[in-house]
This record gives structure tokens, sequence and C-alpha cells, in this order.
């Protein structure tokens, strides 16, 4: 579907609640510049087949750029850099994660990993839970390109007729790219700015005491004062909005009414388990939920603790205890 001149909406198939990614086409002189590429499986490598000989004519990808390092925007990446000989443009942080975390595949779960979910609370079944299914990262993604073209920070690119803008922000991922163009008023804002869930914003065992919550309410502030509130967003869930500023506004008031139960509930020692009732209005049941669960409750204690709101105590057994400074 066209949502303005040259620029193509593309779904995606994906497994899971969300059920689909949103991809963009962007016009660019006798091709495409292609934003987020879906998942690597069969219904993915089809698609994007069926698109590319027969629905996008000329059907001529000249780059590709990854909002970010997750395996539904970047899983397919490789494959179509390959296939058609162009170049994948990432920010350098994004790219070197995902080369990090696509080379855990293989190879056991580490014991700086087991500590680091044993501090949380979690039990002997859910540690091994974690054991067999690390490495997973990978599988849903092609092999990386060993070249890229790197993105940086407000880096103005021509892509067809239009200028667009790298805007970076952080918190969801390590430097996640959007795409602001002024003349056709519109932001590709990725995972960064989704219209009707938050990003998830989480901890994990490689940066145990990152403030990624920290970064990601800056970055919130970063967009704001960057974009104008009467753009058309092109998010990569859910359908393309407008309100960018209100909905930037409901994002941050809501990680900060999380903030504040968090305070209450921390008034006696609480493990990282424990807290999941003060941040998540669902029960947290099964493996993936609880990691995710777990790496955003771990997003709020660290910005706690960088603020000297609250303490972490570990017991005899090596489980972290948070408690609000009196």
């Amino acid at each position: 579907m066209e949502v303005a001149p040259g620029v193509l909406w593309i779904r995606m198939p994906m497994p899971g609640s969300l059920k689909h990614i949103n991809l963009w086409a962007l016009r660019d002189g006798d091709g495409w510049t292609l934003v987020d590429t879906g998942l690597q499986n069969p219904d993915t490598t089809a698609a994007w087949q069926r698109l590319l000989s027969e629905d996008l004519n000329p059907g001529v990808p000249h780059r590709i750029l990854a909002t970010h390092m997750h395996p539904d925007h970047v899983g397919m990446a490789g494959w179509l850099a390959r296939r058609y000989g162009v170049m994948l443009w990432m920010t350098r942080l994004e790219y070197l994660t995902c080369r990090v975390l696509v080379a855990d595949t293989g190879r056991p779960a580490p014991l700086a990993g087991e500590r680091f979910y044993r501090r949380t609370g979690w039990g002997e079944e859910s540690i091994e839970q974690y054991r067999t299914r690390f490495g997973g990262f990978g599988k849903a993604v092609h092999a990386l390109p060993d070249d890229y073209r790197r993105l940086r920070d407000g880096e103005r690119l021509r892509i067809g007729e239009h200028e667009w803008q790298v805007i970076v922000g952080t918190g969801h991922s390590p430097e996640h790219a959007c795409l602001y163009c002024p003349t056709l008023s519109l932001l590709i804002s990725g995972d960064q700015v989704l219209p009707k869930i938050s990003s998830n914003v989480s901890v994990h065992p490689t940066e145990p005491d990152a403030d990624p919550l920290g970064d990601w309410l800056s970055s919130i502030e970063k967009i704001r004062a960057q974009v104008p509130d009467d753009v058309l967003v092109l998010p990569a869930h859910n359908e393309p909005f407008r309100g960018l500023h209100a909905r930037l506004s409901r994002l941050a008031a809501g990680h900060q009414r999380g903030l504040e139960r968090l305070r209450e509930r921390l008034s006696e020692p609480r493990r990282v388990i424990d807290v999941f009732g003060a941040l998540f209005a669902r029960p947290i049941n099964g493996h993936q939920l609880l990691s995710l669960a777990t790496g955003e409750a771990l997003a709020h204690l660290n910005y706690l603790l960088a603020r000297g709101e609250i303490t972490c105590t570990p017991d005899a057994q090596g489980v972290d205890w948070y408690q609000r400074v009196a």
C-alpha cells in the first residue's frame, strides 16, 4: 500500500501476538531502498521473492536499511544483500551487537547468564529453560553481510527525490535508527515509537548494570525536539498514526506510573520476580514472558538504583533484594 508518494507499506508475517511486522520500500531512482526485512523463515523468503519479482516493478533493491538488530527487523537482510549485491546500512552498535548475538548460536549458555538470572530469583526449572533456549537469536537471522555501511545520528540521506534524516534512539536497542523526511512529513519509527504497545526496554546478562530506561526516556525527549507533531508515523507494528507528541507523552507517563508503583512496592525488600505486579497488568506465564518481564523489571530497578532511590543487597544464595531508601 502506498502511504505517501514513493513510499510503500509492506507487511510480513511473524509468529506470536504481534502477528506481523511493517516494512517500508522507498522509491530510489529506478529501484528501491528497503527499510527492515522481517524474520528469516520460509514464509518471509517466499514473500520477498514474490514482492521483488511481481509487486515491486522494477523490483531491484539499491540498498537495505535496518532500523535495529532484532531478528524481525534484520532477519532477511543478509539474504537480500547477497542475492542482489547491495549494501546493508545500519548503525555501528546495532550491526556489531547483532554479529555477537548470532555467534552465540551453537554454544552452551554462559555461567554469567545463569548467575544473572539466579540473582533475580529464578528457580532451577527456569534456569534450565534458559540453558535450553540459549542461542535462539541466530536461528531467526540470516548470516549478516561481512561488511556494512554505517548510519550516523544526524546524517542526511538522499533516497530518490527526498532527503531523510537519521535520528538515533536508545533503550530498546543500542543505537536504533529512525528516519525522518521533512518534505513528506513522515517518520519511520521502527520499534522506538509504537502506537498501541510500549517497546520492551530491558537489562540483559551482557550488561547487568545498564540503565536502558534512562536512555529510553531521554530518547523520547530527543525525538520530541527533532520531529514535529504533525508527521505521519510509520511504526514497525500496528498501523501508521498521527499525534506523535501525545504518544510520546503517554509512553513516558506510563513508565513514570510504573516507577511510582515500584517505589511503593519497595517499602520492604523484594526480589526482581516479586515486583512484576507493580509493572505489568497480566500474569507472567511461560519462559518467554518471564524473560521479557525480568529484563524490563530490572530496567526500572536499575533506573532507581542509578538515581540513589533504592538499594540492592545480595543474600547468602546470591539473590538480590531491593528496597527503597528511607
